[in-house]
């Protein structure tokens, strides 16, 4: 299994805990950044995760800001990607047995290490489901496609 990480400055602490535990399981990582605490732009390597993960040359990706919730924002912007902001394993293990997420975000001041390791361990051990959950992602991957064309002519009108 290979995993896409990624973090802005206020997640980078977080997001290196999560790299030496993903590490210790014989888990694969390319670490998109950052690699400091200096300030940068979360979107950044929301994106980089993002697309690493939409070419599939990553199984999954995992996202840390401050919050989760702008990392979660900036990937859900990158076609092909279903990331989920989780703060319990219930999150974390619904949105990949239901939603087929292939992202997670976490948020590093509200999620402590123990707690993130336990989101991240349930979320990559939790198969999607599929069944009656296919047709409803199929359903969110179809406004992602339709969705640009439909503001376009809206605009245009």
């Amino acid at each position: 299994m290979k995993i896409a990480l990624g973090a802005d400055h206020a997640g980078f602490e977080l997001k290196e805990n999560i790299k030496r535990l993903l590490a210790a399981e014989g888990v694969q990582v390319d670490d998109q950044g950052t690699h400091s605490t200096e300030s940068v732009d979360y979107p950044d390597f929301a994106r980089a995760v993002g697309e690493e993960v939409a070419r599939r040359q990553a199984d999954f990706g995992i996202l840390v800001c401050g919050t989760g919730v702008g990392m979660s924002m900036s990937a859900n912007k990158v076609p092909g990607i279903r990331a989920a902001k989780a703060d319990t394993e219930y999150e974390a293990e619904m949105a990949r047995a239901h939603n087929d997420a292939n992202v997670l975000c976490l948020g590093a001041r509200v999620t402590d290490a123990a707690m993130a390791a336990k989101l991240v361990r349930k979320f990559l051990e939790t198969r999607f489901e599929a069944g009656r959950h296919q047709r409803r992602v199929d359903k969110i991957m179809s406004i992602e496609r339709q969705g640009i064309d439909d503001l376009r002519l809206k605009v245009d009108d």
